[in-house]
């Protein structure tokens, strides 16, 4: 006779994948419900789209160069460290280079005082004020958002990305009051931010020639924090397409062991 489980434990099991069944299905419903916006922005075409979607590269480099030229006078990025830059094909020597032209707390010298040190390939982001409380006296009360994350907040991410980097109207539209010290943006919550627009044509010279139009900017800035939101993606999207291809091969080999076996069977009946 084969051993049983003691009911209680069985219970217990029930339960527990009851309960994990429950909260997989009931809380995402509730915390998309709780953002859901009121409109949908216009739908642009990305590389990354699908699960089998790939980031360019190309455009991966030109969006880093957007934060780092722009976006990170102002916003952290402290969940990536520049090791992960290996990611968008920079390489080691560059990216050493970059690490090493930022400066660090570093301990505290034989007096006493506070001294720095230079980046290292291994080194967090470096940010853009000493604290949260330091950047939000520094910018009217409000700490800028850090970006490491940015394009999981909203429902409709890269999209939405876009569509606010791109939704600037200076002055506010015909028929809208302006609010003094706000920008009016169509994306906005209440339409008015304090930010004023961080992509300007020309702003920038990119190196392999593509024009730096606030369109162009806008699309290489979001596809860089796309992928800044999961760096690891691509790896796992390889992984999984390995999966699959040695499952169909999997498949394929048995079902043909199996016909054999049949055969094999029906011819000795």
């Amino acid at each position: 006779m084969p051993a049983t489980l003691p009911r209680f434990i069985v219970m217990r099991s029930t339960l527990l994948g009851l309960s994990l069944l429950g909260a997989s299905v009931a809380l995402p419903q509730h915390a998309y419900a709780q953002t859901e916006p009121t409109k949908a922005p216009p739908h642009q075409k990305w590389s990354f789209d699908g699960p089998f979607g790939t980031f360019d590269q190309a455009s991966l480099q030109r969006g880093f160069m957007v934060y780092d030229h722009i976006c990170s006078t102002c916003h952290g990025m402290r969940s990536l460290t520049y090791n992960d830059l290996l990611g968008i094909g920079l390489s080691p020597q560059t990216i050493g280079a970059l690490a090493h032209s930022k400066q660090f707390p570093g301990p505290v010298d034989e007096d006493g005082q506070p001294t720095t040190r230079p980046g290292t390939p291994d080194d967090h982001f470096k940010a853009p004020f000493p604290s949260d409380a330091a950047a939000a006296a520094m910018m009217g009360g409000v700490a800028p958002p850090d970006q490491s994350r940015l394009a999981l907040i909203h429902p409709h991410g890269a999209d939405w990305l876009y569509a606010f980097l791109t939704g600037y109207h200076i002055p506010a539209p015909a028929g809208v009051a302006a609010v003094p010290g706000k920008f009016y943006n169509d994306w906005a919550d209440g339409h008015f931010i304090g930010m004023p627009p961080p992509l300007v044509n020309g702003a920038l010279t990119y190196p392999d020639g593509t024009p730096a139009t606030v369109e162009q900017q806008a699309k290489d800035i979001t596809t860089f924090l796309v992928w800044a939101s999961d760096p690891h993606r691509t790896a796992r999207h390889h992984i999984g397409k390995g999966v699959v291809l040695y499952l169909i091969v999997l498949l394929l080999l048995a079902f043909a062991w199996k016909k054999k076996i049949w055969k094999r069977l029906h011819g000795g009946a």
